[in-house]
């Protein structure tokens, strides 16, 4: 702290990270008269690695935050198609649905929503936070801010992250994803998950008919390979649904975008008083399709209890932080526990192939095993 000057600009709440989470949360409380600080190191809209599906259980927030996904080109979803690393699949309706949407449309379209609803959206690098006197203080690469109260949403890792001493950080992330868009053909109303040995990989259509194709891999898997061409021609085309995909289809990037380190570790959701949402509070396997709805989810939780302490619901910051830890934990611990164990299953190729015929016979088990990774519609 040294050298800064001791008048900082004010906020009730600061936002880290203007993801999904980010966004949503920053507008709800905007638009209820918190004043509203979101800081994001990146500039909008930005492709990012990202499934790019979203399970229908948070369209009735996003009406209520005045979002229609539809209008901006959404593709419904209501089916999905699994298959093992041996091309055995099998096809379920999905219980509550969903809808394919790109991070650039939506995270572009709920970056304006915040505009205009009065956030102070700013492009910067937070360097460091300190807590003390029930204040936060908030350093960036150009300036400094403070603030009562601080969300953190700044996705799967960052400096941060080992600024405040997150555990998570200490232990091996040895995950790669990588992500495209293709002109080409896929069915309407359906996201498929297919597995290939050593990971998975989701497609499914998003706006203007374009199809997202996303898969995670393990980097020692991928290390192997000069490149992403010829892993995906040595490892991902033993599976004939994903070889069909990418040999079809064309590409709209100059390059496929790749993302490392990641980390499926526990995480808190509450770290030195500060707020954690979306991939910074936890992270779902990609398997489970659901990660962009839990982030909207946690987000409503945040500000839900946030303006509940503004308006003198909550008494204490303690009581607060209490109460997102518990709504989290029942939101999502499960959740999680289940992506987990569902991932552990499709990732041992044997295990999978074997339980695939006892699916196929019971036609509600993977309608059962879906619904433990997706919450029910939110309620506003």
């Amino acid at each position: 702290m040294r050298g800064l000057k001791t008048q900082y600009a004010s906020f009730s709440v600061i936002i880290i990270g203007g993801g999904l989470a980010g966004l949503t949360a920053a507008i709800h409380l905007s638009n209820a008269g918190v004043k509203v600080l979101l800081i994001e190191k990146n500039k909008f809209p930005k492709h990012k690695v990202c499934g790019e599906y979203i399970s229908n259980e948070v369209l009735p927030y996003l009406t209520f935050l005045n979002i229609d996904v539809f209008a901006l080109g959404a593709h419904k979803i209501d089916m999905l198609q699994l298959s093992t690393s041996k091309n055995k699949q099998i096809k379920a309706a999905l219980p509550l649905g969903g809808f394919g949407i790109s991070r650039f449309t939506l995270d572009h379209a709920l970056a304006k929503k915040a505009t205009n609803s009065g956030v102070e959206l700013i492009k910067d690098t937070v360097t460091n936070i300190t807590f003390t006197n029930n204040t936060f203080v908030v350093e960036t690469k150009k300036a400094t801010y403070k603030a009562l109260f601080v969300i953190g949403a700044h996705g799967k890792r960052s400096n941060l992250d080992v600024k405040l001493n997150r555990p998570f950080m200490n232990r091996k992330s040895p995950f790669l994803a990588v992500k495209t868009h293709l002109e080409g053909h896929f069915p309407d109303g359906l996201v498929a998950l297919h597995n290939f040995n050593g990971g998975y990989c989701g497609i499914s259509k998003i706006e203007n008919d374009l199809i997202n194709l996303c898969y995670i891999t393990q980097f020692k898997t991928f290390k192997a390979y000069k490149d992403v061409n010829s892993f995906q021609e040595a490892i991902l085309f033993k599976n004939n649904h994903i070889k069909t995909v990418l040999e079809s289809g064309k590409s709209v990037f100059k390059a496929p975008l790749t993302i490392s380190q990641i980390s499926f570790s526990n995480k808190n959701p509450i770290e030195n008083h500060i707020i954690m949402c979306g991939d910074s509070a936890g992270l779902i396997h990609p398997l489970c399709g659901n990660g962009m709805s839990m982030a909207i989810r946690s987000a409503q939780m945040a500000a839900t209890l946030l303006l509940a302490y503004f308006n003198g619901q909550i008494t204490s910051r303690a009581s607060l932080e209490q109460a997102y830890k518990m709504a989290w934990n029942k939101e999502f611990k499960s959740r999680l526990q289940a992506g987990h164990i569902t991932a552990s299953i499709l990732n041992n190729s044997t295990l999978a192939n074997t339980l695939m015929p006892l699916a196929q016979q019971i036609p509600g088990l993977l309608p059962k095993i879906i619904t433990k990774t997706h919450g029910k519609p939110m309620v506003v």
